[in-house]
């Protein structure tokens, strides 16, 4: 790139797209690096602090939250309240929504739903994770505490998405509706370059992400369609290669660049599947779309799904537009449930 562009200038650079933002969205991204590059430097000493491990809680979904999993909610929700543009935030760490209670937030037009540390379980043996992040325009009156029906809005309605990838460089990729653009961390300086500018995913793709150890619970058509993914079929570029991280940002993220298909099917001790629709399905599928992409629950488009409580789960299938299409087609043909 014969010109360096920082994640600053870009979005400056942007503003005309949302010309009634008056810079509050500016802001938000503000708050957000600032998380990004604290954290950075966390995972970069994990084994060296004590940030490793399980910090002994449970989150409201009965799971075991890391210790960096606490960290990583503390520090996003911090940047966030510093700003004074946010009126509250939703994460998957939290019972329920958080209400920014100063006045300056309360004037707030936006919300922010996060996933703060995306596959924290990987700390532990250095595998990539990341941070999920999603923006909308509250629908409750200006200059009063935000209600849940603020965060209970369908994909559609997001004003900015994105997520940071914590791995061989850290990486913050991003949307506004206008495309997909991804920039590289320089940790000598502390500052974002724009390094990928409108990121297309390919129509088709050669790899394919699910957990196969859930194999034998999987849905029929999910069944069917892992099958036709290892058929031996050289004029298809089948079969496919099977790529598995279990960070659902690192996943994501290889498959956006190279194309391919992540699957988190439902299955018989997941009916709903695993993946939470608000956190991690609704910003990741825009992203996708705006990519060129597709992202859906196997019978309807993420984005539209109408969602009734923070933390609802959904199956989720997302990547190269053909891949999905395809896993759609396979499970309308043989329609049997999660066993």
């Amino acid at each position: 790139m014969s010109q360096l562009i920082t994640l600053d200038e870009f979005i400056i650079s942007k503003q005309a797209e949302h010309p009634e933002s008056t810079g509050e969205l500016n802001q938000i991204f503000a708050a957000i690096k600032l998380a990004a590059k604290v954290l950075n430097r966390e995972i970069n000493k994990a084994g060296l602090v004590d940030v490793i491990g399980s910090s002994g809680i449970e989150n409201v979904q009965g799971e075991q939250q890391q210790k960096l999993d606490v960290f990583a909610n503390d520090k996003v929700k911090a940047a966030l309240m510093a700003r004074g543009h946010v009126a509250g935030m939703a994460s998957e760490e939290e019972d329920s929504f958080v209400a920014f209670e100063d006045p300056y937030s309360q004037s707030g037009k936006y919300v922010v739903l996060t996933d703060p540390l995306d596959g924290s379980s990987n700390i532990d043996v250095n595998v990539s994770i990341g941070t999920i992040f999603s923006v909308y325009r509250r629908k409750s009156p200006l200059n009063s505490p935000v209600v849940l029906e603020d965060f209970l809005q369908p994909g559609n309605q997001q004003v900015a998405a994105g997520y940071v990838i914590f791995g061989s460089s850290t990486m913050l990729v991003y949307t506004t509706g206008s495309g997909v653009h991804g920039f590289t961390y320089d940790p000598s300086i502390g500052v974002f370059y724009l390094s990928h500018e409108n990121i297309r995913i390919p129509d088709q793709g050669q790899i394919y992400s699910v957990n196969e150890g859930n194999y034998l619970k999987f849905p029929q058509g999910v069944k069917r369609y892992l099958k036709y993914c290892q058929e031996i079929v050289p004029e298809e570029n089948r079969p496919y290669t099977s790529r598995y991280i279990g960070s659902l940002v690192a996943d994501f993220h290889r498959n956006l660049l190279k194309g391919g298909l992540y699957m988190y099917p439902s299955y018989a001790n997941a009916p709903n599947g695993k993946l939470r629709l608000l956190y991690e399905c609704n910003p990741l599928a825009w992203m996708a779309e705006q990519a060129g992409g597709k992202a859906t629950d196997g019978h309807q488009r993420i984005l539209d799904i109408e969602p009734t409580e923070l933390h609802q789960r959904v199956p989720y299938y997302i990547g190269s537009h053909n891949m999905v299409e395809k896993v759609e087609s396979f499970l309308q043909e043989f329609p049997g449930g999660a066993e």
